[in-house]
């Protein structure tokens, strides 16, 4: 097999989730950051739009204050749950870096929402794989306040926008072994 595709294959077959309470608190370089960023730009979409965006923390901490009280303000009362304040609160306590990544509805209407998506998580996988090439461990979030409209709005996001994640980047002492449920068979039908 060729020598590129072994290394590419490598990659995507050895990409994990890591949570970020497995991240070991190292910092990464924002040279590697910029760089995986970099390789998100480089996603296929319709028409140039190039709908993905990121709104980088340098320091988690910011990020999570930020999603704690936005939190709290959505749920007054006894809605408020101070176990679930304290968590988001403390989430990238182990993270290097969080990015917000978002879909920016661009000027084309003939182009479908559902496409300028599909890009950007497209963006968000190259990233993803990127990532993995230079060991840093990663967690695509979505848990939270991340899909409530008070979410996008607090981080100024048109209306026509999505917020399709929370990425948490940091270091791991961890590698856990990848699976698949059901085999690569019965997912593939192919005709002759």
């Amino acid at each position: 097999m060729d020598n590129i595709f072994s290394t590419i294959a490598n990659v995507v077959k050895t990409r994990r989730t890591i949570k970020p309470s497995t991240m070991n608190g190292n910092k990464i370089p924002n040279g590697h950051i910029a760089s995986v960023l970099e390789l998100a730009d480089w996603a296929p979409n319709h028409g140039n739009t190039e709908p993905w965006r990121f709104i980088v923390f340098e320091e988690p901490s910011q990020y999570c204050i930020q999603h704690a009280e936005l939190y709290k303000a959505a749920n007054p009362g006894d809605s408020f749950n101070p176990t679930v304040y304290n968590n988001l609160s403390n989430q990238a306590n182990k993270a290097s870096h969080v990015v917000i990544a978002y879909q920016k509805r661009g000027d084309l209407p003939k182009i479908p929402v559902f496409e300028e998506v599909v890009a950007t998580s497209c963006a968000i996988q190259n990233l993803l794989l990127g990532a993995t090439a230079l060991n840093i461990g990663a967690f695509w979030s979505t848990g939270g306040m991340v899909l409530k409209p008070a979410f996008a709005e607090h981080f100024g996001l048109g209306a026509e926008d999505s917020v399709l994640g929370v990425l948490f980047l940091g270091y791991t002492d961890e590698q856990p072994e990848g699976k698949r449920k059901t085999p690569l068979e019965e997912k593939i039908i192919w005709n002759k």
